[in-house]
């Protein structure tokens, strides 16, 4: 018996070792020096300040104030409205606010639940009043899906290319640049499908918004 104690015990001692501190410090090791963008996140810097994650999708709205100047809440939860100067991500609706990269989630609620359809209503809804003033023709049938509902993650940082070209015609209009250098650089920021044929192509939202800062001189 005490054999088998003192086994179990160099057992427990050896795979800790192994498994808990050799296997991950070597694969830690493999990543730095294989891949370091990836394994770091693939963090996004502007003059030395971090500004986001290429891999993690984020919000580009700005809070709304009262006439006091204080932000302004509805349920405990502070407002914010779409600034018309970026392309804005898809909708997200992670606990504790939009684009909460700490709490990545999925709804569990089908396309005919009630809630679903209420959050997809307002979502169209915001859609053509941000967009609609400067793309005329722009209607209901004519939306993106990926304007409307939220990814499995709730932090995809792209958009299809199809939203990201609707909503140049508002980026052009109030960024004072043509039409045809925004979808220049949609196209710039638009990354293939993985290996030539997995998934879609799709723009990255922060990638093409610094680059909107960088030509007119704004501040993301």
């Amino acid at each position: 018996m005490r054999r088998d104690i003192v086994t179990s015990v160099i057992g427990i001692v050896v795979l800790t070792v192994l498994l808990g501190l050799v296997y991950p410090l070597v694969i830690t090791g493999v990543s730095q020096v294989a891949f370091p963008g990836n394994a770091n996140g693939q963090k996004v810097y502007v003059n030395g300040k971090l500004v986001g994650s290429k891999i993690i999708g984020q919000s580009f709205k700005t809070v709304v104030l009262e006439k006091n100047g204080k932000p302004k809440e509805e349920e405990k939860e502070v407002v914010t409205e779409a600034d018309p100067k970026y392309f804005q991500s898809r909708p997200s609706a992670t606990e504790g606010g939009a684009y909460n990269a700490a709490a990545s989630t999925f709804s569990n609620r089908g396309p005919n639940d009630k809630a679903t359809e209420e959050a997809d209503a307002e979502n169209i809804k915001e859609y053509l009043e941000l967009n609609k003033p400067y793309d005329p023709g722009l209607a209901t049938a004519k939306i993106p899906v990926d304007a409307v509902s939220t990814s499995g993650s709730n932090l995809d940082p792209e958009i299809s290319p199809a939203n990201a070209r609707i909503q140049a015609h508002r980026i052009a209009a109030k960024r004072q640049l043509s039409v045809s250098v925004v979808d220049g650089l949609v196209s710039k920021y638009t990354d293939a499908r993985g290996l030539g044929f997995s998934g879609e192509p799709g723009v990255n939202v922060l990638e093409l918004n610094l680059a909107l800062d960088r030509l007119t001189g704004g501040t993301a």
